[in-house]
This record gives C-alpha cells, structure tokens and sequence, in this order.
C-alpha cells in the first residue's frame, strides 16, 4: 500500500490556506450587504405604503432608500478597510524595520511562535532559519502577524462589493411595492421579502457552518417586527392627514 493510499483524506469542505477563508469571508458580506439592503429598504416602502397607495411616492421612496443605503454601506466599508489596510501598511514596516535592526532576536521570536504551533525546539529553529533565509518579512508577516504582504486588503473591492450586495438586496422589496395591483403590494412585498430573508440566513449559517434554524428565524422575525411597526406608523401618519 502506497504512501498516498494510507494517508488519510482532509474533511470535505475544509479550508486550506488564507485563500478560502478569504472568499468566505466576502461571501458572507455580500450576504449580510444583501439583508441589509432588503430589511432597510422594506421597512422604507411598506411604512410609506402605510399612509399612501401612490406609486410615484413608493417608487421615490425605495429608490431614494436604495441609494442612501448602499452608498452609506459603500462610504462605511471604504473607510472601515482603508483604516485595516493602513494598519497591515504600519505593521509590515515595524516588522521590517525591526527585521533590519534586531535580525537575531526576531529569528528567536519566529522560533518561539512555530514553537508554540506544536513543533519542537529543534525542528522549529530550524523550520525559523530556513523561512528566514527564503523571505523573512513574508514568514514573520503570516506567522507573526496573520499578513500576506501581497494579498492586502483591498478598500475599492470592498466598497463595490457592499454597494452592490446593498443595491442587489433593495431591488426586491423595491420591484414588489410598485409592480403589483395596489390592492397587492404589501401582501407581495410581505411575502417576498420574508422568503427573501429565510433565504439570506440559510446562507450565512451555512456559510459560517452553523445550524440554520436559529438564523432563519431571526431574519424572518426581524424582517417582520421591521415591516410591521414602520407599515403601523405610516398608516397612523396617514390617517392624520400628515
């Protein structure tokens, strides 16, 4: 028996390297992007249709919501990833600073952190030393730091990805209020949204390889709780003449 046929098979599903963990991470913001944008603008145009059935005000109302939110979500996410950027920036050249001053003792402190990975003394002096020979700011940046120095975080990327994820979201509750009979919008804009909702937290706890009972429920009763109490006030709004 070969040295392949014994060696025992990964789980399915497991994650090996930065990489995956890297698309998961940006598959569960374009998912929570993508509630947002239903919740947000759900509540907007089933308050609106509260106090009144006129289309052009729903449609003013949703789209006035759609691009509020998504550039907000934009705005927030360019300078959330720009300010983690410019950390990772100011860590590599402390680490590269202190590579050039102090090599002897950051050799040490590589050790001592494949070390503590499991590896014994001997083996991670070495595994150290030749990780230093090869590129000793890229082995302190992974081991040390959790970096790769040349997959930074990227603020363009994670701005357009919240806009559209925000903007993707919006459109149902969005295209439910204004193309239905008036008699219909809110019944079809309740039931999209909701299924919309159950299906946004399936995917995040799946994505997270959570149970997804939990996280369907609350979706759909916070998506609910949201349309009932703005549909509640905008109806009063109305009745009031406001």
């Amino acid at each position: 028996m070969t040295e392949r046929e014994t060696r025992p098979e990964p789980p399915h599903g497991e994650a090996h390297g930065g990489t995956l963990g890297s698309r998961l991470n940006w598959l569960r913001a374009a998912v929570l992007g993508a509630n947002d944008g239903i919740v947000s603008t759900a509540g907007l145009v089933v308050g609106v249709a509260g106090a009144t059935d006129d289309r052009a005000a729903l449609l003013t109302a949703g789209l006035a919501g759609l691009l509020a939110g998504s550039l907000s979500m934009a705005a927030g996410e360019y300078v959330s990833v720009s300010t983690q950027r410019d950390s990772e920036k100011a860590a590599l050249a402390q680490e590269r600073r202190e590579l050039r001053e102090q090599p002897e003792a950051e050799l040490e402190e590589l050790t001592e952190l494949l070390e503590e990975r499991g590896l014994t003394r001997e083996v991670a002096r070495e595994a150290a030393v030749q990780l230093t020979e090869r590129d000793a700011l890229r082995a302190h940046a992974r081991v040390e730091l959790g970096i790769d120095p040349d997959d930074l975080t990227n603020p363009w990327h994670a701005a357009w990805a919240s806009f559209l994820a925000f903007t993707a979201g919006a459109l149902l509750p969005l295209l439910a209020i204004v193309l239905p009979p008036a008699d219909r919008r809110v019944p079809v804009t309740v039931v999209s949204v909701l299924v919309a909702l159950a299906c946004t937290g399936w995917s995040s706890a799946r994505l997270g390889a959570a149970a997804p009972g939990r996280a369907v429920l609350r979706n759909v009763c916070g998506g609910a709780l949201a349309m009932g109490v703005t549909y509640g006030v905008g109806a009063l709004l109305g009745a009031a003449g406001v």
